[in-house]
């Protein structure tokens, strides 16, 4: 008695563990649901593959894989003899599920400006930053998406809401139908970032250096809050970022800079990120695989551009051909270089395109095991769910799709995709190959064929009369019955019309004439199926499929990267812009980059270059000290934008790069725009053409910001009442004032902390990247370039920089700098000026061409810059024009394109 009663309480407490916390209309079936998968080829994984093997699957998990393996009584049986069963694909980067995003209308011209967030609640102060949306919270099944997916032979995916740089945390789902909760496997699963500030309406950021700069604030904000920061408020977003700490942390870059550009905040904040890219990689391999990130790749090719129109055709770059001819093989360029990665069907218009667009990457280089590892395996592992998805394992989730044929191939058909155990099924998995080539005998018609082609499920039918012309008969089939219409002549009103079934390797049937009398007919086999092998041109073989690359990748690029050379010039007019002047017939040697030697008679090393200098000029390269080339966005406007770098934003792939070294200039300053008081902190770089955006900065330069006065950053120009402060040119003095205070509070807490840090109970102060910018001007150790024009407002900072304690180092522009030189050489500021401009603007009426040369006479250390990429191809002219106007010395004017701006810059050694 005692022992039936403990099986009694056994068997309910099975069936209470059984039962789910979701009330079912109806009467439950719990009975496990049991399948046997027999005489499969089955694709474990990329190195795996069992032939016929059998796969047993209870419930929603793999139970058994392998040969010889048992089949549990219950099974329900499926014979899949010439079948292949595959792991399902997994989509690393989706938003399947999720509500569609609506992107914020651009900002009209002087419209008004929402400066602060609209988002309500104890959240982060830029609506563009969203770490506490949770995916799993707004996941909606989706059955005709998820249709769409499982056709293509995914299984589950990785999902997030695209919106905003910070975008929340991933939960990993399955391609299901049924309830949300019976689809989702993992929440939390992985953290979001980008660049895009998506359907944020709030004024900032409205550039990708602004964006960089928020996200970097916001983890130095977590860590703050993490740190003590929580005592003194609450931030729920701040909460969020903390939490997705130990998730894999994903980061959408819109191009293979973007990578590299993602990589610095990635180094800078230990996140590891995982790169979502756009395609493009295999034109920086090298610098990407340095990086040592993992990536998930969208196979999305363009398509062939219409150049009918010649005016559409003159404007395709060759960059855009170059990628139209090479984005498919960049799968396979990632995988030779050994760079980790998945792929995603995200950014298709049309998920059916994805398995047609894999193959593609394959003809391109890509292997098949390497393809699989991309959809299965890598996947898993990069999302931390190998143990439960990736590969057929006893264990894992069974989530498996059965194919005719190698799922690669041209012309196979997954039948049927099973989901975490659960049937879904695309085609009759137990349909017969018919295909082959038939004797067609049919009661009063003489001797005809019938041929079979295409694929299984789609077969092409073809009679062939006597006379042999061709007819395409209209066939259906249900199962093994068929029913074929046709006409025996061209002209014939009626059809005729076959009924039969299949038999062995046969069809035979009655069917009517076009006379309407019944008839017999029989089709019989004669041969096989034999898709045709793709026909080699063997008179002329392939050398190389995949197109060649170039640095940088378009028109002007280099098929390898220039190098470093010796190289002796012999018998050159040299200007040293130094004590010796300009020395005739000398020889200069270059060595590692530097100038080596000086002098008559200079011997050439073992494999330098020689050039002869005879009637030819040889100077130190120009320096633009003004400059917005090579850069992805010139502009931040928040009234203070100090935190925002240019060396964030840097486009070493930009044609004026090589426009102006084929002017003479060598080295410039990326300056910020002038569109706020404060802007960004510059970028110091060396034109080198073909080479990555680190590869540009000049290593080991001073720190520079730009600053600006005057019309533009009071909006003079907006014809509506300005929204940002300031409005005026005392609202300009008053905005350096609050900077500046602001930041010697800021550096005064600093210092009490740094003081008493050891004890206990003392916080951290809060790190502001602003602040910390503005600081280091106070302590000399960034130097200030500011935007300038009229007297009175280059009086003001002055005043304003003797009253707190810091220095201008340049006024650019500086068009009234002629009338307050004295002031200008008192307070030790360079001049960056230009040669002739004047009445662009109200600002400029009073601009003399004579400008420059007053600079240089009272003391003042003076260049001329460009500010304009056309004006900077012909800056030696720019500098001949104050020979003209000024009376000034050819080698002096040449020094104010050349050692002046180095100067400036602190470089002139």
């Amino acid at each position: 008695m005692k022992k039936l009663y403990f099986i009694l309480l056994t068997t309910i407490c099975s069936i209470s563990f059984a039962q789910v916390s979701f009330n079912k209309n109806g009467v439950a079936d719990i009975r496990p649901k049991l399948f046997a998968f027999t005489n499969a080829t089955i694709v474990v994984d990329s190195k795996t593959t069992i032939e016929n093997a059998t796969l047993i699957v209870k419930n929603d998990l793999i139970e058994a894989v392998g040969k010889n393996i048992a089949i549990p009584k219950g099974a329900i049986i499926y014979d899949l003899s010439g079948k292949r069963i595959y792991p399902s694909f997994i989509d690393a980067y989706s938003d399947y599920g999720l509500p569609e995003i609506k992107r914020a209308p651009a900002r009209g011209l002087g419209g008004p400006l929402q400066i602060e967030t609209n988002t309500k609640g104890a959240y982060a102060t830029n609506q563009a930053l969203k770490p506490e949306v949770d995916a799993t919270s707004i996941f909606v099944v989706d059955s005709k998406k998820a249709e769409e997916m499982r056709k293509s032979g995914f299984g589950s995916a990785l999902i997030h809401s695209m919106d905003g740089i910070m975008r929340g945390n991933g939960a990993i789902v399955l391609f299901g139908d049924g309830k949300e909760h019976e689809n989702i496997i993992k929440s939390n699963a992985s953290a979001h970032y980008s660049l895009d500030k998506g359907s944020s309406t709030q004024f900032t950021p409205v550039s990708k250096m602004g964006s960089v700069a928020i996200l970097r604030q916001a983890f130095l904000d977590a860590n703050w809050y993490q740190n003590g920061g929580s005592k003194k408020e609450k931030n729920l977003s701040l909460e969020a970022i903390n939490e997705q700490n130990n998730v894999p942390q994903i980061y959408e870059s819109d191009d293979k800079l973007g990578i590299l550009r993602g990589q610095n905040i990635s180094d800078e904040f230990k996140k590891g990120f995982i790169f979502k890219t756009s395609g493009d990689e295999y034109q920086r391999l090298e610098e990407i695989k340095a990086t040592g990130a993992s990536l998930i790749v969208p196979l999305v090719f363009p398509t062939a551009f219409d150049v009918e129109d010649p005016f559409d055709a003159m404007n395709v770059t060759l960059a855009e051909m170059k990628h139209w001819e090479m984005a498919s093989s960049n799968p396979g360029l990632l995988a030779k270089a050994n760079i980790n990665f998945a792929v995603t069907s995200a950014g298709l218009k049309s998920k059916s395109d994805f398995l047609t667009n894999l193959k593609k990457a394959i003809e391109m280089g890509l292997t098949e095991s390497q393809a699989l590892e991309a959809l299965t395996i890598n996947p898993a592992r990069m999302l931390k769910v190998e143990d439960k998805l990736g590969s057929i394992s006893k264990g894992k989730l069974a989530n498996f799709f059965i194919s005719s044929d190698n799922i690669f191939g041209k012309s196979t058909t997954i039948y049927e995709n099973w989901i975490a155990g659960k049937r879904y099924a695309f085609a009759d998995l137990t349909i017969s190959d018919i295909r082959g080539n038939y004797s067609l005998n049919i009661e009063g018609v003489e001797e005809a064929k019938l041929n079979i082609t295409g694929t299984i499920e789609k077969p092409d039918y073809q009679i062939i009369l006597k006379d042999s012309s061709k007819v395409s008969p209209k066939v259906t089939r249900t199962g093994d019955l068929f029913t074929i219409l046709f006409k025996t002549e061209k002209k014939a009103q009626n059809d005729s019309r076959l009924s039969g079934y299949l038999i062995e390797k046969a069809i035979v049937g009655e069917g009517q004439n076009p006379n309407g009398k019944t008839i017999k007919w029989a089709a019989k086999l004669i041969e096989n199926f034999k898709a045709e092998s793709p026909k080699v041109d063997t008179s002329k073989a392939k050398t190389n499929t995949i197109g060649k690359l170039s640095f940088p990748f378009g028109a002007f690029g280099s098929s390898e990267k220039l190098v470093q050379e010796t190289i002796l010039i012999q018998n050159a007019t040299v200007w040293t812009n130094e004590k010796e002047g300009v020395l005739k017939n000398t020889d200069v040697l270059i060595q590692n980059g530097k100038i080596a030697g000086i002098g008559k008679n200079l011997v050439a090393p073992t494999g330098a270059k020689t050039i002869d200098g005879t009637n030819k000029h040889f100077t130190n390269g120009i320096f633009d000290e003004h400059s917005h080339i090579a850069l992805y966005s010139i502009n931040d406007v928040q009234t203070v934008s100090s935190e925002v770098r240019m060396n964030d934003v840097i486009n070493s792939e930009d044609i004026n790069i090589y426009r102006q070294l084929a002017g003479g200039v060598t080295s410039s300053q990326l300056l910020h725009g002038s569109a706020n008081c404060i802007g960004g902190q510059s970028a110091i770089i060396k034109l080198k053409w073909g080479e990555s955006p680190e590869k540009l900065k000049m290593p080991n330069a001073d720190g520079f910001i730009k600053f600006a006065l005057g019309e533009n950053v009071k909006q003079g120009n907006n014809s509506q009442t300005p929204a940002r402060y300031p409005a005026t040119r005392m609202g300009v003095e008053q905005v350096f004032y609050d900077a500046f205070y602001r930041a010697k509070e800021y550096e005064a807490e600093w210092k009490a902390y740094n003081s008493l840090k050891n004890k206990v109970g003392i916080n951290q102060p809060r790190k502001e990247l602003e602040l910390e910018t503005l600081v280091e001007i106070l302590k000399n150790k960034r130097f200030i370039t500011c935007h300038s024009y009229v007297q009175s407002e280059i009086n003001m900072l002055m005043k304003v920089a003797d009253s707190l304690k810091f220095k201008i180092n340049t006024f650019t522009h500086i068009m009234e700098g002629y009338k307050v030189a004295d002031k200008m050489k008192n307070h030790g500021v360079n001049a960056s000026t230009f040669s002739d401009w004047w009445a662009y603007k109200m600002e400029v009426k009073e601009a003399i061409p004579y400008n420059a040369a007053i600079l240089m006479k009272v003391g003042v250390n003076t260049a001329i810059n460009s500010d304009d990429a056309e004006m900077a191809r012909r800056l030696n002219q720019e500098a001949a024009k104050i020979i003209l106007y000024g009376g000034v010395s050819e080698e002096e004017a040449w020094k104010t394109v050349t050692l002046n701006p180095a100067k400036m810059m602190h470089l002139d050694n």
